[in-house]
């Protein structure tokens, strides 16, 4: 499980969805479809149309990996904040009820109000 107390991560930019759904082939159901994917330098970030899937990869070899299913239903609030002239990343901050914060910061190039919009669709 994610710890929210300390819950970041970092670096993450655009990931290709056949591979994000490569790695996460026991979990998405029969019709849950990825909307967007992100990786970081061992952890990936999966945006689907119905949760978000983070996988924290642990251990020197990277075999044990931690995957934590977020649904959009538990998001209380987000906020969103875009690259800038010499801040070049962005970053997106989740405050889910019951179980605390989760931020991820996006390296240069990714479309944060695109993130923004899925969120707002699905955040209810």
């Amino acid at each position: 499980m994610i710890d929210f107390e300390n819950a970041s991560f970092k670096k993450l930019t655009e990931w290709d969805a056949d591979k994000a759904r490569e790695e996460l082939a026991d979990l998405l159901v029969a019709d849950e479809t990825i909307h967007l994917a992100f990786k970081g330098v061992r952890d990936t970030v999966t945006f689907t149309d119905r949760r978000i899937i983070a996988v924290n990869t642990q251990g020197l070899t990277g075999t044990k990996k931690d995957m934590t299913s977020l649904p959009y239903g538990k998001v209380q609030a987000f906020s969103i904040e875009t690259a800038g002239t010499f801040d070049l990343e962005s970053e997106l901050e989740l405050w889910f009820s019951s179980l605390g914060r989760v931020r991820l910061e996006f390296g240069r190039g990714v479309d944060i109000r695109g993130v923004g919009r899925i969120l707002a669709e699905h955040v209810r």
